[in-house]
């Protein structure tokens, strides 16, 4: 890398640092019990577990996932994301957080582009099955497959973990008229005896 080339990289810790609390904070907002793996924990960041403590897995259930994350921070950039060969045992998922918070590449500074995050929730399996380890950077690149990624997309992507926890979505109930009808007539059959 030349010199002139390594003081152009714009590096963002904290934007870097923050899609680990995106992605924690939008897994618990599925009801999905999320805690951070120690600093630079090799091959997972994320560990998420069912918020019931006495939840028992079923057959096809996980006791935990674990979570690569992968961020990128140019809206412009090549959707691509470096993962190393070796990680592939250490988590269930990667999720890839497009940050979206300018336009970087060519004569951009980043004053425009920005627009919403976008996750990618993609298994283990995608990963091996798309992974590039032509090069140093072993990366996997999404561009040119939106139709395949789709299913991994935003909500439909964390449902994945969520299934794979035997986690529920969070309802409420609501009694039916014939339940609430049924409700009032006991009522006033009680109150008729009574009286």
């Amino acid at each position: 890398m030349s010199e002139k080339s390594e003081r152009d990289w714009l590096r963002l810790p904290v934007v870097s640092a923050g899609a680990e609390y995106l992605v924690m904070g939008y897994l618990m907002r599925r009801n999905i019990l999320t805690y951070k793996a120690p600093p630079n924990n090799e091959g997972y960041d994320l560990i998420c577990i069912h918020p019931d403590p006495r939840h028992i897995p079923g057959k096809e259930e996980l006791a935990q996932v674990r979570i690569q994350v992968k961020s990128r921070y140019a809206t412009d950039c090549d959707r691509g994301f470096p993962v190393n060969e070796k990680s592939f045992g250490a988590f269930d998922f990667l999720i890839v957080a497009f940050l979206n918070i300018g336009k970087y590449y060519g004569s951009n500074d980043g004053s425009t582009g920005a627009h919403d995050v976008e996750f990618f929730t993609l298994p283990n399996s995608f990963i091996r099955e798309h992974h590039n380890a032509t090069s140093s950077w072993q990366k996997v690149k999404l561009k040119g497959l939106s139709s395949e990624i789709e299913a991994y997309e935003g909500e439909k992507g964390f449902e994945q973990i969520a299934k794979a926890l035997g986690i529920q979505k969070p309802l409420k109930y609501r009694p039916s008229k014939e339940e609430k009808a049924s409700q009032q007539q006991n009522e006033i059959d009680r109150s008729d005896s009574r009286g």
